[in-house]
């Protein structure tokens, strides 16, 4: 089993900055932040995979930036511009590929990610 935990959480202002991290145990095909905000499902923020590819949600392109430090077996999600609609709970996940060789089947649909952190919370204040 892949073991995952948050950190970086926090509160922060409108426009402000958050990296969060994530130590991870075993590498993955595919690593990624999700977040959980009110009234919203759980949705993709940023994925990275082993062969360096990188996507992100549309919400947070330009102001969101996930690398993954395989030395230090730890993932970051560096949160700029922050904007009070990206308050909400941050996870960490980790899965392998599928047979096609993606980490989801759409951006929003289905994904192959089966660890999971326990969550970090971020607040923005406008």
């Amino acid at each position: 089993h892949v073991q995952l935990v948050e950190s970086g959480g926090g509160s922060v202002q409108a426009e402000g900055s958050l990296m969060l991290s994530c130590g991870y145990t075993h590498n993955s095909n595919c690593m990624g932040w999700f977040r959980q905000i009110t009234g919203k499902e759980r949705e993709r923020v940023a994925v990275i995979e082993d062969d360096g590819t990188i996507t992100y949600a549309d919400s947070v392109k330009g102001r969101f930036a996930i690398s993954l430090d395989n030395a230090k077996n730890t993932l970051h999600l560096q949160m700029n511009s922050l904007k009070p609609e990206d308050t909400g709970i941050y996870y960490c996940a980790a899965g392998a590929h599928y047979s096609s060789g993606a980490c989801y089947l759409s951006w929003r649909g289905p994904d192959n990610f089966e660890y999971w952190g326990r969550g970090t919370q971020v607040t923005v204040s406008s």
